[in-house]
């Protein structure tokens, strides 16, 4: 069927498209009402060295010179952020943050994308935390940035590393405030409206498929009856006599032709 044979089969049907669509647009309704609203916040943190640089100088009495630890990235940097990445997001880390599974709380900690091969591109450690509420969700990325600072150290103090070189963190975004995300409601709302479309295309088209065959199958009935009528047979169930001469019908015969009850000959009624 075309565009427009379509068209017309809603329009023809529009008595059972409409409440099914309606139906539809309200299953959305109680949909995006149940849904609830999530509160997205973030940071980004930055490894940096000390501005003496990542190790001690041979001699304590001259000291190493100072330089902009913004300036001062190496891929030790880079590995550093990616132990801590990993680290971050194991499940265990997650319990002790608050965030179970399931609950209302989540955060992840990324270097910035989705690939895994691509940890070590950059110091950096991006936070997102997600949450019910606006304050939980600010809640969850202090805490991250907090204990990313906690394992940083540690890891370094496991290595027993020269404290005057410990690789520290700034925070280049603090937390961001908190964002009602609302996309995951309008998908599902969307979700509901195209299931609603479709149930109501399939519904007017199959009462069109049911009208269809119910009119076919009256019209052959009414066919079989005149054929039968033609034949000079009884219609069964229908109480309707054949065509055939008088003895078929069991009326007497009549003398001559008959016009209205009457005989041609003296004008006569025919009686019965």
């Amino acid at each position: 069927m075309d565009f427009w044979g379509t068209v017309l089969v809603l329009f023809r049907r529009w008595y059972i498209v409409m409440p099914t669509f309606a139906l539809s647009v309200a299953a959305a309704a109680a949909i995006y009402s149940t849904i609830p609203t999530t509160y997205i916040s973030s940071a980004v943190l930055v490894l940096t060295t000390p501005a003496t640089g990542g190790s001690l100088p041979t001699n304590p009495r001259v000291p190493n010179g100072l330089t902009n630890p913004m300036l001062n990235f190496d891929q030790g940097l880079n590995v550093s952020a990616s132990i801590l990445i990993t680290v971050m997001g194991t499940p265990d880390m997650a319990v002790e943050l608050g965030a179970v599974e399931g609950g209302d709380t989540s955060f992840k900690v990324t270097n910035g994308g989705n690939n895994l091969e691509s940890l070590a591109t950059g110091p950096y450690l991006f936070i997102e935390g997600e949450s019910s509420s606006a304050q939980g969700a600010r809640d969850i990325v202090t805490r991250v940035i907090e204990r990313a600072r906690l394992e940083l150290v540690n890891r370094q103090r496991a290595v027993k590393a020269p404290r005057a070189t410990y690789i520290t963190t700034y925070e280049a975004v603090p937390p961001t405030n908190p964002a009602p995300q609302r996309g995951r409601k309008w998908r599902a709302v969307a979700a509901a409206v195209g299931v609603g479309a479709v149930a109501s295309l399939c519904a007017a088209f199959a009462a069109e498929s049911f009208s269809r065959a119910r009119r076919a199958r009256r019209r052959a009935e009414a066919l079989e009856r005149g054929e039968a009528l033609d034949r000079g047979e009884d219609v069964e169930g229908a109480g309707i006599p054949g065509r055939g001469g008088a003895a078929e019908t069991g009326r007497p015969p009549l003398e001559g032709s008959s016009l209205n009850g009457r005989s041609p000959a003296d004008g006569s009624a025919v009686r019965y």
